[in-house]
């Protein structure tokens, strides 16, 4: 199935050919390339308006994820029963965030692909709410990032590693 990316900000130039390539094979060592995905790069106005609608919070932010399966367990992979119900769901980048946030020493495609990993572990269940839940969301965005390393060369750190 496919992977949609979109860029629907001008605040910061964005190839997407990199963020693409990286988040197909994030999608195969997960085990969910048969399943549609829309990633979204917006800027920080768009993200502080969707934080503020969907969770209370009047401020930018990095990553927003929204399921289309629900309740998952961490890690579950949906067993759709229809065609249609392939779909992981929707992640938006907060692409002008993120280039903000970025350290002097970091590549700005290593954070979007890391940023980007972390919401498509949201679709799947890992949530970070407690430090047994973030532990376990650690431990898989480790999993995924080292195992693109091996795939590609990179080295990626998990966004989490530093919430507890």
């Amino acid at each position: 199935m496919s992977l949609v990316l979109r860029n629907v900000q001008r605040a910061i130039p964005l190839r997407r050919v990199p963020l693409r390539q990286r988040m197909e094979i994030v999608r195969s060592i997960l085990g969910v390339q048969k399943f549609d995905l829309g990633i979204i790069c917006v800027d920080n106005k768009s993200i502080q308006h969707i934080n503020r609608i969907y969770r209370e919070k009047n401020f930018p932010t990095d990553v927003l994820s929204f399921p289309f399966h629900e309740n998952l367990k961490a890690g579950e992979i949906p067993q759709p029963d229809f065609p249609d119900d392939y779909n992981l769901g929707d992640i938006f980048l907060g692409v002008e965030y993120i280039f903000q946030q970025c350290k002097e020493n970091e590549d700005y495609y290593d954070t979007l692909t890391v940023t980007a990993t972390h919401g498509l572990c949201h679709l799947l269940g890992f949530t970070h709410s407690t430090e047994a839940t973030w532990q376990e969301m650690f431990q898989k965005e480790k999993q995924v990032l080292e195992e693109l390393g091996r795939r590609t060369g990179l080295r990626l750190q998990p966004l989490s590693r530093d919430l507890f």
